[in-house]
């Protein structure tokens, strides 16, 4: 009796997927990271993955485009997700994007872009990609693993001490999870630590392809081409002990190739999108 209820539990811990809107901007046609706005509540940031400019994208829960920007300052290798964040300045969002794609394993070092959330406005949505507004200048903090090249797809950055997480990219075996511990200044490479691995219940291993942390920085998303999956942190104080914890996995719904995965402003749902043009916007509640 007491397995069937925990069962019931954590089948119910999930509402089911619901597809918000289709993402209307046929610019965004390889969604490969999403991050919920901390200056406009109901905004998100998307970016394409390899073969765009370094450009992000607006958008609403409707798919309407809030405005195109280009990266001051940034180069897209292979972009492959967002996060946002605290930075140098108090009391103002920033946004991390992770040029941490290495599909053939040949990086000696990978970049993450760290720059001020651009403000959303009326006036911002006549930026498109042909004619994009500007951020300010990016900063480019450039990290090095302890242990090789690895290729990876998700990045998670701290609400609070604005640290970073890579998780990798690897099939059949648990994926590898990385941290770089803040300040952060640009210039010579940052070697990161390893601190584990996440543990992901599925036969499909650790194809990982997003990830993102709550903001109250007590919940962990990730997902693969498959499913999302979260972890919660324990009566802990410290946060890399959520690494330790079992996953939950849960439905995204139809996703063509689904490579992002974020946490809605208030933390209860969680937002994917998917590769291919006016891509889905799918919702999925947390009860």
């Amino acid at each position: 009796m007491h397995i069937f209820l925990l069962t019931f539990s954590i089948l119910w811990s999930y509402g089911q997927p619901a597809t918000l809107a289709t993402i209307k901007d046929t610019s965004i046609s390889e969604s490969s990271g999403l991050v919920a706005s901390r200056s406009t509540p109901g905004a998100y940031w998307t970016h394409n993955d390899s073969g765009d400019g370094p450009l992000i994208y607006a958008i609403n829960t409707r798919g309407d485009s809030l405005g195109t920007f280009r990266v001051n300052g940034a180069q897209a290798r292979d972009w492959e997700d967002i996060a946002a964040g605290p930075g140098p300045q108090p009391n103002r969002s920033y946004l991390y994007i992770g040029d941490i794609g290495d599909n053939d394993g040949v990086r000696p070092e990978v970049t993450v872009y760290r720059v001020a959330e651009p403000a959303l406005s009326a006036a911002t949505r006549k930026f498109t990609k042909k004619s994009p507004g500007s951020t300010e200048p990016a900063e480019a903090i450039k990290l090095k693993y302890p242990d090789g090249k690895h290729d990876a797809e998700a990045l998670l950055v701290h609400p609070r001490t604005g640290n970073i997480y890579i998780v990798t990219k690897v099939l059949i075996v648990n994926p590898s999870v990385y941290e770089a511990v803040g300040p952060f200044t640009a210039g010579n490479a940052i070697t990161m630590r390893r601190i584990g691995e996440a543990r992901v219940p599925s036969i499909f291993g650790g194809a990982i392809t997003g990830g993102s942390i709550s903001p109250d920085g007590r919940r962990v998303a990730l997902c693969d081409y498959f499913q999302g999956y979260e972890i919660v942190l324990p009566n802990s104080s410290d946060f890399n002990d959520i690494w330790k914890q079992k996953m939950t996995g849960f439905d995204l719904g139809k996703r063509k190739q689904g490579e992002a995965i974020t946490y809605r402003l208030d933390g209860k749902a969680l937002l994917a999108t998917s590769e291919g043009k006016q891509p889905p916007l799918i919702q999925v509640l947390r009860n």
